[in-house]
């Protein structure tokens, strides 16, 4: 079964003894984890409790089996994940296969692995008594299909066909681009259902999209150098700064409301999930936001909404400057 296929029928996995996850597609292993978390624990991956995880290069069989026994004080069920376990199952293939034969409990464990050779013995059990999900890059109308329906499941939109393929051809093949793509797209049109080809051509290019929150990323991180240097390979490529505030307002906005919401008495990892903000870059901006300190904050909607007014011809300095004084400003390297 494709990782894509999974999503639409993931009661599959409430009668497995194991489930396996392979492939090189690291954003559908990551979409079928939260699948998994939300069939068994009730809840998306960055809130489940009972989610355990292991690195198969670092733990033993009877760690695992140990953790997949225990019964949690906290939830019915618990799901343990081993994580890059190529190694880990080529060491543990009998304990894999008797636990493959019988399985502990509520609990289920979860194996991610690379490759999964049909052709073995374990594999032959988990096709009886479990379920291996494949989780390898699509391309072609499959690729296309997939945007489809995640900008109509994700994001309630309806990505037209044209749009699809041509966003494969501006941004490649890697999924998980892709959705990142989705979601700019999904900011950018707004109360508008349909995002077409020309959104696709207006938002989305390529290794220039990838630069561009290269750049944002660095930006938070205090790399002041790397940001600049990447703005100026997109300027001097002809990325239009307009383009380029684009993708800036919208991790921006997210990091501004989230100040306001911690402002208002939330807890600023509440704050920062609660404004939109990716699950695995809360540390980072939490980071972000408590080295340039709340005053600076508070002003990051007024900053991104004079820069846009400067690039619309409010300000005579150059176009790279601009953007130049923004990144310092968002940096917290300059008050200007």
């Amino acid at each position: 079964m494709h990782a894509t296929d999974f999503i639409k029928q993931k009661d599959d996995a409430k009668t497995a003894s194991m489930i396996v996850l392979y492939g090189n597609e690291s954003h559908l292993k990551t979409s079928t984890l939260d699948g998994l978390c939300q069939t068994f624990l009730g809840s998306p991956i960055e809130e489940s409790i009972g989610l355990t995880r292991f690195s198969g290069k670092e733990t033993d069989f009877r760690a695992v089996r140990d953790e997949v026994q225990t019964v949690s004080m906290f939830t019915p069920s618990k799901l343990v994940v081993v994580e890059n376990a190529d190694d880990f199952v080529s060491a543990n293939r009998p304990q894999l296969e008797a636990f493959a034969e019988n399985p502990v409990g509520k609990s289920k464990l979860v194996i991610e692995v690379k490759k999964w050779p049909g052709n073995t013995k374990l594999a032959k059990k988990i096709a009886k008594t479990g379920l291996a999900i494949e989780c390898s890059e699509l391309t072609g109308g499959k690729l296309s299909s997939w945007l489809v329906m995640q900008a109509k499941e994700e994001y309630e939109k309806h990505l037209t066909r044209d749009a699809a393929q041509l966003m494969t051809e501006l941004a490649g093949t890697g999924m998980g681009l892709l959705d990142q793509e989705l979601q700019k797209l999904t900011s950018y049109v707004g109360d508008r259902e349909k995002i077409g080809a020309e959104d696709v051509r207006t938002l989305v290019g390529g290794w220039k999209a990838e630069t561009t929150w290269t750049m944002i990323n660095a930006v938070r991180d205090g790399q002041t150098d790397l940001a600049l240097n990447c703005l100026q390979k997109l300027m001097h490529a002809g990325e239009a700064p307009q383009k380029i505030l684009g993708g800036m307002n919208y991790v921006f906005k997210k990091i501004a409301l989230a100040t306001e919401l911690s402002r208002q008495g939330k807890t600023l990892p509440a704050a920062l999930k609660e404004a939109g903000v990716f699950y695995k870059e809360i540390d980072d901006v939490e980071k972000y936001l408590r080295r340039i300190r709340r005053p600076r904050a508070e002003r990051i909607l007024n900053r991104l909404a004079r820069a846009d007014s400067d690039l619309k011809g409010r300000s005579q300095l150059p176009l790279q400057m601009q953007m130049e004084q923004l990144i310092l400003w968002l940096s917290g390297t300059t008050e200007v």
